[in-house]
Parts: structure tokens; C-alpha cells; sequence
């Protein structure tokens, strides 16, 4: 690394506050009643429940959540034999890793002891403190031994993670590998640079894939690895010693399909690779330098899929793919160990997803161009937000199946949507939805069906069951960028695309329609036909007030207003209400806040204060949710009279009149919404109980100002707007909008229609 880089990675671990793991407690400590919960005298009950049942362990304490890396520094990545105490930097990053990507408790514990047995009894009596065990940088052989005797001595999860996880990413790289080079894993030869814990433990798992022990041969720091060799060998090597002539690397590699590197850097010479199989995959990865630079083989072998350990190459094989969703779906099954069943179903749960087009994250990574499964892409990226929903329930699965699993889950619908909050924040608020949506489907009409958001958010409507989608824009590029995009969709069957520029059958007598609607509004009769075929938003409107759709999502690209105003000309408002309104939703770590008018009302009356919150609740109750109304000002509880402040006082009044059941009160001020304590000081009365979670604000600036500052500051995410009061349900997509965020509306109008 640079010097500039090494300061910043220096200063990342020293700043703000040493390290980067802190212990946080997941109930209140607020009164004294809490504290005599947590400890003494309330402890007691729950260490008396544990004592009966020591399975309670699990439901009243952090044990089925927690996991141990241990670790005592003898092999740290690439740095050798630092020590425990050097390691701990690494063992903490782990640690993070842990939590970041799958939400598991995670403590570092540096052990310095090299004796094996030593080690081996301080780890096994750590057994009631956690619900797995990841062992980390521990040299080869003495890490075989460790690793085998506390999974006998233990009854929980015993995994290391430079063995098994490697081995992980390896097998689903391989697998991937040769389905595009048309080969068979039982028919492959495969040669190995490296016989250390890693390539041993790769081996072994293909094997158990299917791979032919016969078809390997092993080569390490003193050749091949051949029977009755007398140095540097071990049992564990002695399984695949071959009785064989050959002894170097060169010697072994004629006829390769795979070559397997897990050693040192450069000891793949570009000479030698003529002598591999025709269409080879060559696994390079050591780091920081691997065993032959990409580039190099390519050079050579264009026939060749390569992948190393390193980021800035394809192919990246990384052990953060894999070890946060194998102890998910452990942990959550209360699986006993980690077996070779649960390893498989983790290497083809991987290897399936990099068959399946990139995410939206995946392509954002990439520029906005997203990988396509292929030579370049065989292995997801680490940062693949659907790897635990694939991982952790066919891990979860596998342990069941294979008999180890403790907790068994019952419903893995349900065990998946609970997953979806590592994923998607909007999972919990928007599962309601989803679910009334797959009942009953409808066509949804999408204005920019050109737009990479839409195409993968239809692709997930269609995944999801949804909605029936309709792209409205040009078919040949629709066609080419589902292709390019690696979508499954099917244009022909599942996706209907409407191109105003060709389909004269549907859009000719659309412009008919739009002409009558517009002929008073001063809209010249001869512009009408190139208005229909020109504006998305325009046509797209039309197509639901024709009824040829349910509903439609317009906007997405170029100023919100001006998408608006084309879908409003055309469907305008309900009868029943004067205007129509904006609610826009921020998903916190809390829960969720909705804010009304956001975008439309620059200036309300008392009565269209009123009629946003009465329609507001009743979007709030479509989530699921109970809504809890605060009529926001600057003045609380009459504190005020000025203008605005009345204003609220009287859409109070409103309200309560017509909907007396409605759990609100106004006006107030934002910390009195939001702090059950702040509002009993001010008011005794108040019938709104806890949080409020629909913020009504007295104009367009105070609710645009209060969404858009709390989404920043609290890293909150958007749901809508959601519009409130159309004729027929349609809604206008914000620009930066994102494909899941697309979905989430496309769920909320089929709901709505």
C-alpha cells in the first residue's frame, strides 16, 4: 500500500475512537424499574429459567445471536506469524463484517497460546457465552486439529473460516466455471499450487461435490505431493498423494481444466499455460499478488475463465460471499455444527445467484453497468444485497434436512421476509402491501420503460408476483437493454411493451381522448397527436383512464412537476375531495414518519389540512400501521395566535368532527409528536398515545424542509410520494428514485386499484 493510503487506513482505526467495535445495550435503562429488570432483583427469573431449560438461553439472552472470532495469530492475512495481540485489528474487522452484512453479534477474542491443546481447552469452556465459534489465521496442520476436536468437544458451530469459507467460494466459482466451459466437475482434472489449510479444504468439498480424487493432484513449496514423500507432508496431505512420476508444478499441469492456486505470487509462469485443457479455469488467488496476473493468461489462454482474490480484477474470490449468511442460517436453525451439507447448499445458493441478473447495488457499483453471468462475471459481488436471502435459508435448510438443526423453521416464506430487513429497510412497512398485492395482481403501466430502474424493478414485480407490467417506449430498446442487463423477463408473454411512436392501434384513439379532455384548457387541436406520442407521462396517463391498465407510475426522469401536471390533466382528482395531496414516507431505525403535503399544496387551508390528514391516515392504515396524526406549528397547544397556528387548531376541530375514532391532536410542536413525555408536560389530555407517525405540516416549505432533513440526517430512506386523491390510482416517481423504491409503488398502486 501507498504511504498516503496507509495514513488513511491508520487513521480510520485510531479516529474518532480506537477501534472499530463498540458494546451497545438493546433495552431501555431509563427508570429505576428498568434496572431492577435488567439486573437485580429481575435478573434472577431469567437465570432460574435457563437453569430448567437451558435451551431458554436462546430466547433470554444475546447467545443465539453471538459469535466468537478467535483467533491466535499464527497465519494473519498475508502477514504471517504476528501474534495475538497484532491480529486483533483484523479479528475486529471480522467482527463488523459480521454485523454489517448480517446482522450477528460479534466479539473479538485474541488467544495467545501456540500450543494446540492449550488453545483447543480455552476455547471449548467459552461453549455458554455463544451461539458459534469462527476460528481465524491459524496455521496449518495445528488448525486441522483445532478445528476437528472442538467440533467434537462443542456442541455449537465450530467453523474456520480460512478453510471452509475460501472452500465455499471456490466450489461456487468453479461450479459456475465450468457449466460455461461445458465441463463436468467429475470429469476434471485439477491441479493445486498451495497444499496448506485453504486448498486442502477446497478440495475437499469439491470432492464431495463430486470431483474425482483421482483427477487432483496437489503441489506445494517442495512439488507434488506424491506417495511416500518424505518432506513436508501431514495426514492431511496424505490423502492426496498420488502414485505418480510427476514432481513440479510444470510436471502436473499438462491437461488442467482447473488450476487452483492458494500459495504464492507468480508461480504460474505464462509458458506453461499452452500445456492446460482447452477451455481451462484458472483460480489464481494469491494476495496481494496471485500465482499469474489475469491480463498475463489472457495473453495466452483467451479460452481460459480466470478469477483471483483481488477487487480490482473479475471474479473476485472473497470469503465475505459466504461466512455472514452460513452462520445466519446456522444460528437461526440452532444448528449444532456446520456440515458438509450445509457447505454445498451454500456453494450452489451462491453459484444460482450469479445466474440471476445483478442487483441495482451491484450495478450502482459498477458504474450503472451491471455485471451479466458470463467469464467475467461467475461469482456475485461481496456486496450483492440478495446473498442472505439465498445463503441463510438454504443454510438454515440444509441443516434441517441433514439433521442438526435444534430450531428448526417452520415457515420459510416467513423466516425469508424477516431477512429482507438486512436488504431492504422498506421489508417491514411495506409487507403488508406486498401481500395484499400478490392476492389479486393488475396491470401496471410504467411511463419510462426504457429507464434500468424500471426493467429491474419490473423484473423483481415479476419475481415478487405483483403486478401484470406494461413498459411504455421504444421496443427495440427495451429488447436490447433486457438482454444486456442479463433480465429474465419474457417481452412476449409476461411483459407487455407499448411504443407510442409504432402502436397506432392503441395510441391513434388515445389521441382523440386527450384532445376532448383538453380542448377548454388551451392546448391547440393539432399539437394533441404529437403530445400522445412524445410525452411518457402523457400516454402512459391515458392508458389507465382508458382502462387498457389498473394503474400507472409516471415520472422517474427530468422535473417531478411537470410529470405530475401531464398525469393530473389527464385522470384529475376524486369527486369527493377538493384537492389533490403528496405523502411522503422516511423509513428510520425507529420506524417509520409519513409527512403530508410534501410536494403539491404550497399554502393549505384549514380544510385542506383537514382532508390531507383524513386521506393521509387512510394510506397509513393500507401499510398495516395504526396512524397517530400531529398537526405541526411553530406554536403548542394555543401557545400562539398567529395565522398559521389558528390554522392548525381549527383543521383540528375538522377532523375530530368527522373522524372522531382518528387518534389525533395539533397543534404542536415536533419534539411533543415525537416524546409522549414532552406532550403529557405540555397537555394531560392528549389522546395521542406514544409516537406520532403521520406529521401533518402547516405548508409546502415547513413539510418538504422537515422530510428531506430528517431522511439526511438520520440516513432515513424514502418511500413515494404517495399521491392522495387522484381519480385513479397513479403515481409520479421522484428522480432519484431507486428500482426497489419503484416496486414498493408498484405494490402500493395495485393495492390501490
Amino acid at each position: 500500500m501507498d504511504e498516503d493510503f496507509r495514513k488513511a487506513a491508520l487513521d480510520y482505526h485510531r479516529l474518532p475512537r480506537p477501534g472499530k467495535l463498540s458494546v451497545e445495550a438493546t433495552k431501555r435503562m431509563a427508570t429505576q424499574r428498568d434496572l431492577a429488570l435488567a439486573y437485580s432483583p429481575g435478573v434472577a427469573a431469567a437465570c432460574e429459567a435457563i437453569v430448567a431449560d437451558p435451551q431458554c438461553a436462546y430466547e433470554m439472552t444475546a447467545r443465539g445471536n453471538m459469535v466468537a472470532v478467535i483467533t491466535n495469530g499464527t497465519a494473519v492475512l498475508g502477514l504471517g506469524a504476528i501474534g495475538a495481540l497484532a491480529s486483533k485489528p483484523v479479528m475486529e474487522g471480522k467482527a463488523v463484517l459480521f454485523k454489517k452484512f448480517a446482522g450477528i453479534d460479534s466479539i473479538d477474542l485474541e488467544v495467545e497460546e501456540r500450543d494446540p491443546q492449550k488453545f483447543i481447552d480455552a476455547v471449548a469452556v467459552l461453549e455458554p457465552s455463544f451461539g458459534a465459534i469462527n476460528l481465524e489465521d491459524i496455521k496449518a496442520p495445528e488448525c486441522f486439529v483445532i478445528e476437528q476436536t472442538l467440533r467434537e468437544r462443542m456442541k455449537i458451530p465450530v467453523f474456520h473460516d480460512d478453510q471452509h469459507g475460501t472452500a465455499i467460494i471456490v466450489a461456487a466459482a468453479v461450479r459456475n466455471g465450468l457449466l460455461l466451459q461445458g465441463k463436468s466437475l467429475a470429469e476434471v482434472k485439477i491441479v493445486t499450487s498451495g497444499g496448506g489449510a485453504a486448498a486442502l479444504a477446497c478440495l475437499d468439498l469439491l470432492v464431495a461435490m463430486g470431483a474425482s480424487r483421482e483427477n487432483i493432484t496437489v503441489t506445494d513449496i517442495k512439488g507434488v505431493v506424491y506417495v511416500g514423500r518424505p518432506e513436508l507432508m501431514d495426514p492431511y496431505k496424505d490423502r492426496y498423494a498420488r502414485d505418480t512420476a510427476e514432481r513440479t508444478l510444470e510436471d502436473a499441469l499438462p491437461g488442467a481444466d482447473v488450476f487452483l492456486g492458494l500459495s504464492a505470487p507468480r508461480v504460474l509462469r505464462p509458458e506453461w499455460l499452452p500445456k492446460l485443457a482447452p477451455r481451462p479455469l484458472v483460480l489464481a488467488l494469491a494476495n496481494p499478488e496471485p500465482e499469474i496476473l489475469p491480463e498475463a493468461v489472457r495473453a495466452v489462454r483467451p479460452d481460459a475463465i480466470v478469477a483471483t482474490g483481488r477487487s480490482d480484477y473479475p471474479n473476485q474470490v472473497n470469503n465475505v460471499l459466504c461466512f455472514p449468511f452460513i452462520f445466519r442460517g446456522a444460528l437461526d436453525a440452532g444448528a449444532t455444527t456446520i456440515n458438509e451439507a450445509m457447505k454445498v447448499a451454500a456453494v450452489e445458493a451462491i453459484a444460482r445467484l450469479a445466474r440471476i441478473e445483478a442487483s441495482e447495488v451491484v450495478a450502482a457499483a459498477y458504474g450503472g453497468s451491471a455485471p451479466v453471468f458470463g467469464p467475467d462475471y461467475i461469482i456475485p459481488k461481496p456486496f450483492d444485497p440478495r446473498l442472505i436471502l439465498e445463503i441463510a435459508p438454504a443454510v438454515a435448510r440444509a441443516a434441517m434436512d441433514s439433521g442438526v438443526a435444534m430450531r428448526p423453521i417452520a415457515d420459510f416464506a416467513t423466516y425469508k421476509e424477516t431477512l429482507e430487513r438486512f436488504v431492504y429497510r422498506s421489508g417491514d412497512l411495506m409487507r403488508p402491501v406486498i401481500f395484499a398485492a400478490r392476492k389479486q395482481p393488475k396491470r401496471i403501466a410504467y411511463s419510462e420503460g426504457e429507464d434500468e430502474r424500471v426493467l429491474r424493478a419490473v423484473q423483481t414485480v415479476l419475481d415478487d408476483g405483483l403486478a401484470e407490467p406494461v413498459l411504455v417506449g421504444r421496443r427495440a430498446v427495451i429488447e436490447a437493454k433486457v438482454q444486456a442487463m442479463g433480465l429474465r423477463m419474457d417481452l412476449s408473454e409476461s411483459v407487455r411493451v407499448l411504443d407510442p411512436s409504432q402502436d397506432d392501434a392503441v395510441f391513434g384513439p388515445l389521441v382523440e381522448v386527450y384532445r376532448a379532455k383538453v380542448a377548454r384548457r388551451g392546448v391547440p387541436a393539432d399539437s394533441c397527436e404529437r403530445v400522445v406520442r412524445t410525452r411518457p407521462a402523457t400516454a402512459t396517463a391515458l392508458l389507465l383512464e382508458t382502462g387498457q391498465v389498473d394503474a400507472a407510475l409516471v415520472g422517474g426522469q427530468g422535473e417531478w412537476m411537470r410529470q405530475w401536471h401531464q398525469a393530473y390533466d389527464v385522470i384529475g382528482k376524486r369527486d369527493d375531495v377538493s384537492r389533490v395531496y403528496a405523502m411522503t414516507g422516511v423509513i428510520l431505525p425507529a420506524g417509520t414518519l409519513f409527512f403530508v403535503d410534501t410536494h403539491l399544496l404550497v399554502e393549505p387551508t384549514a380544510e385542506q389540512v383537514a382532508e390531507m390528514t383524513l386521506l393521509a391516515a387512510e394510506q397509513v392504515r393500507a401499510f398495516g400501521l395504526h396512524p397517530k396524526a400531529a398537526l405541526l406549528s411553530h406554536s403548542s397547544f394555543g401557545a400562539s395566535n398567529a395565522p398559521s397556528a389558528r390554522k392548525m387548531r381549527e383543521a383540528l376541530a375538522l377532523i375530530k368532527a368527522q373522524s372522531p375514532e382518528l387518534e389525533v391532536d395539533g397543534e404542536m410542536h415536533a419534539d411533543a409528536a415525537l416524546v409522549q413525555a414532552i406532550r403529557e408536560k405540555a397537555v394531560s389530555d392528549s389522546p395521542l398515545t406514544e409516537a406520532a407517525n403521520l406529521l401533518v405540516l402547516p405548508n409546502l416549505d415547513s413539510a418538504n424542509i422537515a422530510y428531506n432533513l430528517v431522511k439526511a440526517a438520520a440516513d432515513g430512506l424514502q418511500i413515494g410520494p404517495v399521491l392522495l386523491g387522484m381519480r385513479k390510482p397513479v403515481h409520479v416517481l421522484v428522480p432519484s428514485v431507486t428500482a426497489r423504491g419503484i416496486a414498493n409503488l408498484t405494490a402500493v398502486a395495485t393495492t390501490q386499484a
